[in-house]
C-alpha cells in the first residue's frame, strides 16, 4: 500500500490575505522536531509554542520550547476557550494557545504547529483549510532503532504501539505523508509542499511506501 493523499478541502475560516495554518505531526522518535527546525531555514513561518503541564527538561527554555504551567492554569485555559487544540498524553496536558496563532495568521504569517494526531484532528475540525503533514518513519523497525539510539530504552514497546496507531490513522486525517528516511530529503519534500500554489498544497501526486 502506498502513502497517498488527495483530501481536497476548501477554506472557510480564512481571508485571502491571512497566513496558512500548517500542522506537522509524527510519532515519537521520527525526527519531527529536526524536520521543523530544518524547514525554518527554507520557508518563512512563525512557530507556535505549545503550553504543557509537564516539567521542563534541563535543556528546555520557557517560552521557547514550551510554556510551562500547572494543571490548574491549564484547565482554566481550556474553560476559557484559550486553546486552539489540546490533548492529554500519559498524565500530562499539552495545548496550542489560540490568541498567538490568530494574531500571526491575521498578519499574513504562515504558522506551524508541532502537535500529535488528536490535536491535528481538532485543527481539521475547526480549520478545514489547514495543511496537515504527517512525518512517518521508513519502518517501525527503523523507528525502534532511532528510539533506542536516542536513549529512549524505557517504554519502547509502548511508543511503538502508539506509533503504529498514529500511522494507521494518518492516511485518512492528513493531506500529506512524508517519510523521513533522509532528513534533508524530508525537509525538502515539506518545503516543496508549502511552495505549491494555492492554499491547500494538495497532495494527489505524493506517494510513499507505507512503513511496515
Amino acid at each position: 500500500m502506498a502513502w497517498a493523499s488527495d483530501n481536497v478541502r476548501h477554506s472557510s475560516n480564512s481571508s485571502p490575505d491571512s497566513g496558512r495554518l500548517v500542522v506537522v505531526s509524527g510519532p515519537s522518535g521520527v525526527g519531527k522536531s529536526s524536520v521543523v527546525e530544518g524547514l525554518a531555514s527554507r520557508v518563512p513561518f512563525r512557530f507556535s509554542v505549545s503550553v504543557t503541564t509537564r516539567a521542563p527538561r534541563p535543556d528546555e527554555v520557557e517560552g521557547v520550547d514550551y510554556t510551562f504551567v500547572d494543571e490548574k492554569r491549564f484547565r482554566e485555559m481550556v474553560a476559557g476557550d484559550e486553546l486552539l487544540e489540546w490533548a492529554q498524553y500519559s498524565d500530562k496536558l499539552y495545548g496550542t494557545p489560540r490568541a498567538a496563532v490568530a494574531e500571526f495568521l491575521a498578519a499574513g504569517h504562515d504558522v506551524v504547529l508541532d502537535i500529535e494526531n488528536r490535536g491535528a484532528a481538532q485543527i481539521r475540525e475547526s480549520h478545514p483549510e489547514a495543511i496537515l503533514i504527517f512525518v512517518a518513519p521508513p519502518s517501525l523497525d527503523e523507528l525502534e532503532r532511532r528510539l533506542k539510539a536516542r536513549g529512549n530504552t524505557r517504554d519502547v514497546e509502548k511508543r511503538l504501539a502508539v506509533a503504529s496507531e498514529q500511522i494507521t490513522s494518518a492516511q485518512a486525517l492528513y493531506d500529506h505523508i512524508v517519510v523521513n528516511d533522509d532528513l534533508d530529503t524530508a525537509i525538502c519534500d515539506i518545503a516543496d509542499i508549502l511552495a505549491r500554489p494555492g492554499r491547500l498544497g494538495h497532495a494527489s501526486e505524493d506517494a510513499q511506501e507505507t512503513p511496515s
